[in-house]
């Protein structure tokens, strides 16, 4: 299934975000995206967003895509199917009214794919998209090095990367790899011939 794992043309990769967005640490991917020349997609969490809307307008304004991460980032597996349709239609109520655009994408908290979050994604007109390469950013031992060098392991042309830009699930402070990690993810990307994308560049070209 090259859609759920966010494969798209292998002349590009897209870049995505979870756990955001997050007034401490949000903007300084944003200013060091835009240095790179480069639009990403963030998976936005609707508790969070509820405390910063300003934050992801912003996100938006700037060129990004927003997409839905869930209200709360608790696993679906264990969930009803009916608690979790709750959760995301709350959730992409909020996110959609601070942005004011129309949601295309949904990844599960964790990644973990169940029943419920399948059906109640469908349900909203989501499309379930995962990621082919990840840094291992949550870590409280990751370092900038570490996050690179784990991408730069999986990274495929035409894939899709995840990484955090918040660490409201993650080790205090974790955020920071990422962020280190993305100006020698772009000598790589750029070694490889590849440009960064939103995943709506990405599945939708």
């Amino acid at each position: 299934m090259p859609r759920l794992a966010g494969i798209g043309p292998i002349d590009r990769v897209a870049l995505t975000f979870d756990d955001g967005p997050d007034p401490s640490s949000t903007p300084q991917f944003l200013d060091e995206l835009e240095r790179l020349g480069w639009h990403a997609t963030f998976f936005v969490l609707g508790d969070m967003v509820q405390r910063a809307p300003e934050l992801t307008r912003e996100i938006v304004e700037r060129g990004h895509e927003v997409a839905l991460h869930g209200g709360c980032h608790r696993s679906h597996i264990w969930r009803f199917p009916s608690a979790v349709r709750r959760d995301l239609e709350r959730a992409q109520s909020v996110v959609e009214d601070a942005t004011q655009t129309r949601l295309r994408w949904f990844r599960p908290p964790y990644g973990q794919l169940s029943v419920g979050s399948i059906a109640a994604a469908y349900a909203l007109d989501l499309t379930t998209v995962l990621w082919t390469a990840w840094g291992r950013d949550w870590t409280s031992h990751a370092t900038a090095a570490s996050v690179a060098a784990k991408v730069r392991r999986d990274l495929r042309p035409g894939g899709t990367i995840l990484l955090h830009d918040s660490d409201c699930t993650s080790a205090p402070g974790a955020w920071r790899s990422a962020l280190g990690a993305l100006p020698r993810l772009a000598e790589d990307i750029d070694h490889a011939g590849l440009r960064v994308v939103t995943l709506g560049e990405h599945l939708l070209a």
